[in-house]
Formats: structure tokens, C-alpha cells, sequence
């Protein structure tokens, strides 16, 4: 029982904490760039926690597999004051890129400094100098970021089959196999990264899909109309659902096997 609670805390904690960096970049970019954030929430469904700020109200729901940061005129055009929908294109797009930003950004200083230290192992005592680990984790770093670009290149050309992906079931699993500290915050930074890559992605319902509607806007000279964008959220949502359960279904069956 204890060892069950202990993994389910090592995975809430994972989870929580990668979205609430996520989240916590969206929203702090917009209220640099004075869009009004009116709730700031970290979990999916009923409310457990929640206080009223001066002007958004953060919260804590119930399901944590996900988070939002729900912005005046985002969804839907506005004319108040802070509209998301309002604000100059570069800044929407600053807004967008942040949350993605975050993740890559922790996760890479994390793995640096994990491999910079901990991750070393010189056959040569002479050799473990701070700038040879410095060196080390610099190269491990970029070895790291270019394996990340090459798996989605290999998802897109064929290198790798759907049924291979890995999704929030396969991810538990091996979060609840490290029994170190040191590997869990390892798998942290590579999760952290990695899910800030791919959300980056000009997929439609991801961070990078409304970045590449708002870069349409730029060439276009004109934004997209709501309905065209929601159109287009929507379809791209229902695909990444549709995917969702087909990655965790192959997830079951593999753990079962």
C-alpha cells in the first residue's frame, strides 16, 4: 500500500509540476505583455483549492492531467481591456511560445547539470576538471536535444510506428521503476523537454498550431476568422484524442504482455 501511494505521488508530482512550469510561462508572459489572465489552473474537473488574486483566480481541480491559463478574449474576440484577442500579434506569439519555452529551458539547465556532475566518470582522475565538465555536459546536452529532433523526424518519415509511442501510461510506468533521485529528476528534465519540443509542433490544438495560425496572420496582414480557427482547434483536438487512446490502449497491452 505505501509503495503504491509512494508512485502515485512520484507520478502526480511529475505530471503537476511539468504543467504547472508549462502553464506558469503562459501566464506570466501575459501578464508581462498586459493581457488579462483570468484563471490560472492546474488539473482538469472540480475544484479542490482555489483563491481569488487581484485579477485571476488560481486553482487546483481534481484530475491532474493537464492545466490551463484561461485568457480575457482567447477563446472567443473581446473588446475589454487585456484582451488576449486584442494584444499585437508578437506578443500573442510571445504568449504562445512560453510555455513551451519553459519546459525546454528547465529541462535542458537540469540534464546540463545532471551530467556536468553526477553523470561523470572519467578513467583519468586528471581529467575531472570543472571546465571538462562543463565540456561534457554541453556535448551530452546537444547529443540529447538532437536525439529528441531525430525521433520526430523518424514519427513523420516512417522510423517509427504509432504503436511505438509512448504515452501518459507507458510514462507512469517508468517513472515508477526509478528508485533513485538522481534518475527521477534525469527523467524530469528528459520528459520536460521533450514535451516542450513536441508542443512546439505546428499541429492544430498544440502550442505551435496557433503559432502558425498567428504566423498566417503576419503574411495575411489580417487575423484568421474565430470560427475558421476554432474549426480547425477542433479537428486537430479530436485527432490528438483519437491519438491519445490509441498510444494508451497500446500502453495497457504492452505493460500486460
Amino acid at each position: 500500500m505505501i509503495s503504491f501511494l509512494i508512485n502515485a505521488l512520484k507520478i502526480i508530482f511529475l505530471l503537476g509540476f511539468l504543467i504547472l512550469i508549462h502553464e506558469g510561462g503562459h501566464c506570466i508572459v501575459a501578464k508581462l505583455c498586459k493581457v488579462k489572465v483570468n484563471e490560472f489552473a492546474i488539473g482538469f474537473g472540480k475544484v479542490i483549492w482555489q483563491k481569488q488574486g487581484k485579477e485571476t483566480k488560481y486553482s487546483i481541480r481534481m484530475i491532474p492531467l493537464g492545466g490551463f491559463c484561461s485568457m480575457e478574449g482567447e477563446e472567443e474576440a473581446s473588446d475589454s481591456e487585456g484582451s488576449f484577442s486584442k494584444a499585437s500579434v508578437w506578443k500573442r506569439i510571445a504568449i504562445v511560445v512560453a510555455g513551451a519555452a519553459v519546459n525546454i529551458i528547465f529541462g535542458i539547465i537540469v540534464y546540463f547539470i545532471l551530467v556536468s556532475t553526477v553523470g561523470l566518470q572519467f578513467a583519468d582522475p586528471t581529467k575531472d576538471t570543472f571546465l571538462n565538465r562543463i565540456y561534457y555536459g554541453g556535448q551530452r546536452t546537444g547529443a540529447f536535444i538532437g536525439s529528441i529532433f531525430e525521433s520526430i523526424k523518424m514519427l513523420f518519415t516512417g522510423g517509427v510506428k504509432t504503436d511505438q509511442m509512448v504515452g501518459i501510461v507507458g510514462i507512469s510506468e517508468v517513472v515508477v521503476q526509478t528508485s533513485k533521485l538522481v534518475d527521477y529528476i534525469y527523467l524530469l528534465s528528459v520528459i520536460s523537454v521533450s514535451l516542450g519540443v513536441t508542443n512546439l509542433l505546428p499541429i492544430p490544438a498544440l502550442d505551435g498550431g496557433k503559432i502558425l495560425v498567428l504566423l498566417i496572420e503576419i503574411i495575411r496582414c489580417k487575423p484568421m476568422k474565430v470560427e475558421t480557427e476554432a474549426k480547425i482547434q477542433l479537428i486537430g483536438f479530436s485527432i490528438l484524442i483519437a491519438l491519445s487512446l490509441f498510444v494508451t490502449y497500446n500502453d495497457i497491452l504492452r505493460i500486460g504482455s
